[in-house]
């Protein structure tokens, strides 16, 4: 999946880059992208910056949506993975399987 950002005009997710312009293929849209799209940071409920492959620990109950599974209070997810959206954290608990988590709900481990 490309780390670009998604065209503001559409939303479509395929964008490319054409030099210092980021093009749509869908509508046609080009735009230059600001800072914040250039370098997007995810940060932890303490402030720490996360980066894929990095060990969090979860830092509150979460109800697991559609079971009646729960995600306990410091448990330990490794090898996470960035994504963009809501859920900006992409991994795998031991005995739940595969979940998305908002990244102000963990810490650094």
């Amino acid at each position: 999946m490309s780390d670009l950002p998604p065209c503001p005009q559409c939303g479509s997710e395929l964008t490319y880059e054409d030099g210092p312009l980021l093009i749509c293929p869908e509508c046609g849209n080009e735009w230059t992208p600001t800072p914040a799209e250039a370098a997007r940071v995810v940060r932890d409920a303490n402030g720490n910056v996360l980066q894929d492959g990095d060990a969090v620990t979860v830092i509150k109950d979460l109800k697991v949506k559609g079971s009646s599974l729960v995600v306990k209070v410091g448990t330990k997810v490794r090898n996470i993975r960035l994504v963009e959206g809501d859920h900006d954290i992409d991994c795998r608990i031991d005995g739940i399987g595969a979940m998305q988590l908002k990244s102000e709900f963990v810490r650094k481990a």
